[in-house]
């Protein structure tokens, strides 16, 4: 199946690169959508909070 394909019936997986003030609302709204997301930062406090099911913005 074609990347195009993939995203047209919502079976795409996409990584978000940077879980900040634009990241992680796009990342949240992909997943919204219905795809699987992937999250990736380097601040491993903020990846423990989001684990967690606690938002660290503020």
């Amino acid at each position: 199946m074609t990347l195009d394909a993939k995203i047209m019936d919502g079976s795409a997986t996409i990584a978000v690169i940077g879980l900040g003030y634009v990241g992680l609302p796009l990342a949240i709204e992909l997943a919204n959508l219905g795809y699987r997301v992937v999250g990736i930062d380097v601040d491993q406090a903020k990846i423990a909070s989001l684990r967690r099911g606690e938002s660290y913005l503020r």
